[in-house]
Formats: C-alpha cells, structure tokens, sequence
C-alpha cells in the first residue's frame, strides 16, 4: 500500500522539489509502516534522511499539543469552552476593561479561528525577551478584521494553557517521539534563518515561536513520524482523547473548521478521496496530518520543504492531496483484496 502511495513524495525528493520526506501510514488495528527518502539537510553539507530524524512540525503543533491541552482541560471541568478566555487570563486587555473585544474571545472561537485577529504578526521585531513578548501579545490593541486561520488565536490559548495549569507547555505530557524543541535526537535542517544568520537544525523555525521562548500555542512541537503516528493512533483507537474531545475535534463547528482541525473540504490538503468527516492540519514547514475516522486510517507526511529557503516552489500544495489520495486509494484496494 504505502509504496504507491509514496511515489509521488519519492518523484519531488529526486526532482529536487523537497530534501526529503517520510510518510508514515497507520491503522486502528495497529498496522503501521513509513517510507523515507532524500535529505535530512542538503546545505552546508548533506546528511540523509532516516526514520529516527526529528521534524519540526510547526502548525501541527496546534492540534497534537495545544487542541489536546485545552480539550483535557475542558474535560476536567478546568475551563468552559463557551467561557471568555479572560477566565484564564484575567489581564488581557487589562486597560481597557469595559471595552476591549478582545477581552471577549472564548476558547472555542480561538480554537476554530472565528475572530478578528490578523493571521500573523512579526512578534519577533519588537525584542527577544519572551516576558514581554507575552505581554506585548495580551495587552496590544490588534487591529479587527475578517475571521482567517490564525497564529495569535493559538498564542493566546498556550498562554491561557500555561495559565490554569502553572507550568509550561512544555512540562505538560506528550508521548515518546513528541517534544519541544531542541529534540533528543537527530533533527531535519529547515530554513537558512535570514534574522538568526543560520541554517535552523533542531531549533524551532517559527520566528515568533522563537523569540517567545521555542514554546508557545502556534509552534515550536518537533516529532519523529513513528511519535507523529502514536498520536493519530491514540485519536483512532479512542486510547489517546476521551469521547468528548474526539466529538470535539470530528464536529464542525465553523465552515470546515472542528475545535483545533479541518474536515475534508473542496480543495483541501488530504485530497478528495478520503471520507467526509476526515480531519487533518498542516505546518509551514512541509508536515501535515490526517485522520479518516470512517476507515480506521491515518497518515502522516513529513518534509523538509522550507529547507534552504521558504523562497521557492516546492509543489507541496499539490503534493500534499495526491498522497493522501494514493494513500486512501491503496488502503480501499488492500481492504477489497
């Protein structure tokens, strides 16, 4: 099954599109298998690419830590979704009490990105110190807009997870082959950094992220694929989130967004061919993550495609929904067979 379904990522990694990739493929009876080819770092010198190589899984961050924290907390009556995040974090906004919207954000509207809040913002220019990068974030006036997918939704709610909880995202459990940079082991070169003057091995690749501390809500989660293919295994298996958080995360809430995820849309990353209710997130470094819950099936695809430089087409939008398809595909064929 995976072998035709990694045939495309094999194609990029020989055309020279991406360095490397690794796909990894596995069942909710357990059956697992990962395919590698390519580089884990093609400059300054050229390292290959292995199975024990850590990614740094950027976006993806946001649903295998911060979804997962906050969903926990909903389940342990900590935090009420519908609630103002204001209950965890009583200062944002703090000068303007009466009046400031932000003040009037949920949980649940951060996590299916329906506010106002910009995409990004370069939080990096305005210093390095992560205090007050944190404070800059909370008591800042951001200009409103058209709700759009948003880092500083995500920002907000690893500050309010770091809140309820008193410790650190990062001293918050997450599995073997899951964990905050610098990981344990062997990483996978992304950007040549133009603000840090570096290629990026093993640190985190998200300016923001970053100067923030290498921790935060939006970023900053590395993974080797068999840790990335644990997760999605607990979410099919039903071992990894309880019944309220995997009906979180599998019910549309706003468009096609779910608490933290995306279902199957038009267009959309995992390709047509899976089933409707099939959730996935990407990260901007070139990984990605998709669940079909209808066949017992997840997959994982994990790149390097930022490496060198952001500054070129990778193909990855077009080679992220024709693996998914091949993977869909061979997983029907098999089951036939």
């Amino acid at each position: 099954m995976i072998d035709r379904a990694f045939a495309e990522a094999a194609r990029y990694v020989a055309e020279g599109r991406i360095p490397g990739a690794t796909l990894g493929i596995v069942t909710a009876e357990g059956a697992r298998e990962v395919r590698v080819a390519g580089l884990a770092r093609r400059v300054p010198d050229e390292v290959p690419l292995t199975r024990a190589h850590w990614f740094d899984l950027a976006s993806v961050s946001k649903v295998i830590a911060t979804t997962r924290f906050v969903l926990q907390l909903a389940d342990e009556g900590r935090i009420d979704l519908d609630r103002p995040l204001t209950d965890a974090i009583p200062d944002l906004r703090q000068y303007d009490v009466g009046g400031a919207a932000e003040r009037r954000l949920t949980f649940r509207d951060c996590l299916v990105h329906r506010t106002f809040l910009p995409a990004v913002e370069p939080i990096y220019t305005y210093g390095d110190d992560p205090a007050r990068l944190r404070a800059f974030v909370l008591q800042r006036e951001w200009k409103h807009g058209p709700a759009v997918y948003s880092d500083i939704n995500f920002i907000l709610l690893g500050i309010a997870v770091e809140r309820i909880t008193g410790a650190g995202l990062d001293a918050l459990p997450l599995g073997p082959g899951l964990s905050w940079g610098p990981p344990p082991g062997p990483a996978v070169a992304t950007e040549h950094c133009s603000w840090r003057g570096r290629v990026l091995v093993g640190e985190v690749h998200d300016e923001n992220c970053s100067a923030m501390g290498g921790r935060t809500g939006h970023a900053g989660l590395f993974g080797t694929v068999d840790g990335v293919l644990d997760f999605a295994a607990g979410l099919l298996d039903g071992n990894g989130a309880s019944a309220a958080m995997l009906d979180a995360i599998r019910t549309p809430v706003e468009g096609h967004r779910t608490a933290g995820w995306e279902i199957r849309f038009p267009g959309w990353s995992g390709g047509q061919a899976c089933s409707a209710g099939t959730i996935g997130h990407t990260g901007f470094t070139g990984t990605g993550l998709w669940v079909d819950f209808e066949r017992g099936l997840a997959w994982t695809l994990l790149t390097n495609r930022v490496h060198p430089t952001r500054h070129f087409d990778s193909g990855i939008f077009e080679l992220r929904p024709a693996t998914g398809d091949a993977v869909v595909a061979g997983f029907d064929a098999m089951s036939k067979g």
